[in-house]
């Protein structure tokens, strides 16, 4: 008789699957009409509806399953009765059939510690929704023409497994990917990606040799951002929302480097993201190169910025300037 699947990827494969419900509230949210926004620490720091439902339905799903793991959230929510048609208690079965990297096939649930930011680029997100001129037209105007309509690109969910510190598995949710099809498209997919096994639910490109595409920050600028970033000499910047969305660009091909010389990004924007971008041979790390760790008790402030590419990380590592390196101190 066939052995169940490991803890670890039996996690992944809940993961997958709470990530899918997670798209869809994302999307009933702004479709409601009514974001439900409250500011947390001022008007560049939103928190929606869809940022506390969701939140609420992946640990509450995952916390069902494996109650041992610990959870850590972007969202800093009362303890209260979840409501059942949150909890999401499938699994990704194609994930199931996968062989568990041997490292990690003898892990405990309370060994795993997962990093969850339910709504990456709720800038955005709330953006959008007030650009778009009602729930009508944002289901039946889904053209690629329409800024608001882009802006929803940059919207992704967050679910990163880590073990030791080290980021090992990752989830990432679009749920407004495929937009430009039109009215009638399916939206939404799924992306992941273990170390050992590799990373799924795209098409892995590079950009063309010899070109140094940079993207960064849309929003959180400021002139030591710009000054690390103009000493990678870019051919061309991409300035987008979203962590996870500036890795799935470097993984499909659409940028060289993701230079962000500023603490802004927490944790749990790069946890998954960092997951799938080492599965097919990239990196994430600081400004400094140093890799970031994702153990329980570390602050959740990455404090001295990101650098991650999919190729050549070294060589923009050597491209920082000692003033940034000097304005953000190292972990």
């Amino acid at each position: 008789m066939a052995s169940s699947p490991v803890v670890v990827m039996r996690l992944l494969a809940s993961a997958y699957a709470v990530a899918e419900k997670a798209g869809t509230i994302v999307r009933k949210v702004l479709y409601s009409g009514d974001l439900g926004i409250v500011e947390k620490t001022g008007v560049n720091d939103l928190q929606t509806l869809a940022d506390r439902l969701v939140q609420k339905s992946i640990c509450a799903s995952l916390s069902q399953n494996f109650p041992r793991i610990t959870i850590i959230g972007e969202e800093d929510l009362p303890s209260e009765a979840v409501e059942e048609d949150l909890i999401e208690i499938s699994q990704y079965d194609a994930i199931l059939q996968k062989p568990c990297p041997d490292e990690y096939s003898n892990l405990k649930e309370e060994e795993l510690v997962v990093w969850v930011d339910p709504l990456d680029g709720t800038k955005e997100y709330t953006e959008a929704a007030r650009l778009l001129d009602s729930p009508v037209v944002i289901k039946k105007l889904l053209k690629p023409h329409r800024t608001p309509t882009r802006l929803l690109d940059h919207v992704t969910v967050l679910i990163g497994i880590a073990y030791k510190g080290k980021a090992i598995a990752g989830v990432i949710n679009q749920p407004f990917y495929n937009y430009q099809v039109g009215a009638d498209a399916t939206l939404g997919r799924t992306l992941w990606g273990m170390l050992g096994l590799g990373a799924f639910g795209f098409q892995l490109q590079e950009v063309p040799e010899g070109k140094r595409i940079i993207t960064t920050t849309r929003s959180h600028s400021n002139k030591v951002v710009t000054e690390a970033v103009q000493a990678m000499d870019p051919h061309h910047v991409i300035r987008v929302g979203g962590a996870g969305n500036k890795i799935i660009q470097l993984v499909e091909g659409k940028a060289s480097a993701y230079v962000f010389a500023s603490p802004g990004c927490k944790k749990w924007d790069t946890c998954a993201p960092e997951a799938i971008l080492h599965a097919v041979g990239g990196k994430l790390t600081d400004m400094h190169g140093n890799n970031y760790q994702y153990s329980a008790d570390v602050k959740h402030m990455n404090s001295a910025g990101v650098l991650a590419t999919l190729r050549n990380h070294q060589y923009y590592v050597s491209r920082v300037p000692l003033s940034v390196l000097q304005a953000l101190s190292s972990d």
